[in-house]
């Protein structure tokens, strides 16, 4: 009798311990991206534009929680700006400047970011699944989004933290999550991949070859058709020369 209890909280446990991740990912099942608070805008590019010009180094454009989707703000300086929880799903920011933005808990599903600048933003549980990053520059940003289906062909991520926050784990493993991603031709330099989901993300076109089955996330290997442009360990990447 004893022992069966012990089995039950053991089994019970191991549940509630692989649920907690898995809830985490699987939320975008409970929210309809079609309804108005996640496709519609509460502000137009000029109203944007204004926040801009009367933000200062102090006090940067704070936009937390706006309703921005659909919007077409390519082009502008979002350059520290607060962003945190707003709503850009299907916005247009391509060469927008966003460095240093807070960018924490926004929604960015299909918003296209091509060739933005992100360099040390803070893109902390954003949700960016299939959003368009080709060419953009996210160096020295810290990255635990979901970026599920997203494409960053030849994006710069050198020295980008996309890694576990092992100290922050109430909510599960916090990580970058890049399943079905394609990184083709993506600057990977001293960026850190630790126990980031690489599972089926395309790496073509590798500048060094192919880094050994161990040195890779578990997810990484579960793809047998990737390939990587740096070796990836367990810390952070540095392309060999041969």
């Amino acid at each position: 009798m004893i022992r069966a209890s012990i089995r039950i909280g053991a089994i019970g446990m191991f549940g509630l311990a692989s649920a907690i991740p898995a809830a985490s990912q699987s939320m975008m099942q409970h929210v309809d991206l079609a309804s108005p608070e996640m496709a519609s805008a509460e502000m137009t590019r000029a109203d944007v534009e204004a926040a801009i010009a009367s933000a200062t180094s102090l006090k940067p454009a704070d936009l937390a929680g706006k309703k921005l989707s659909g919007l077409d703000l390519s082009g502008l300086d979002l350059s520290g700006a607060i962003l945190r929880g707003a709503r850009l799903n299907k916005t247009k920011l391509r060469d927008a400047k966003l460095d240093r933005a807070i960018l924490d808990q926004a929604w960015l599903v299909e918003a296209d970011l091509s060739r933005a600048s992100l360099t040390r933003a803070s893109i902390f549980a954003a949700q960016m699944q299939r959003a368009t990053l080709d060419g953009a520059n996210l160096s020295g940003a810290r990255i635990t989004a979901d970026l599920t289906g997203a494409r960053l062909v030849g994006a710069v991520l050198t020295g980008a933290n996309l890694g576990a926050d092992m100290k922050n784990q109430s909510m599960g493993l916090m990580r970058a999550v890049l399943k079905s991603s394609n990184l083709e031709r993506a600057i990977l330099r001293d960026a850190d991949l630790s126990r980031v989901d690489l599972e089926f993300a395309s790496l073509q076109n590798r500048i060094s070859p192919m880094p050994r089955c161990a040195a890779l996330p578990w997810a990484a290997r579960r793809s047998p058709a990737s390939r990587l442009m740096a070796p990836i360990s367990m810390g952070r990447t540095s392309p060999r020369r041969d």
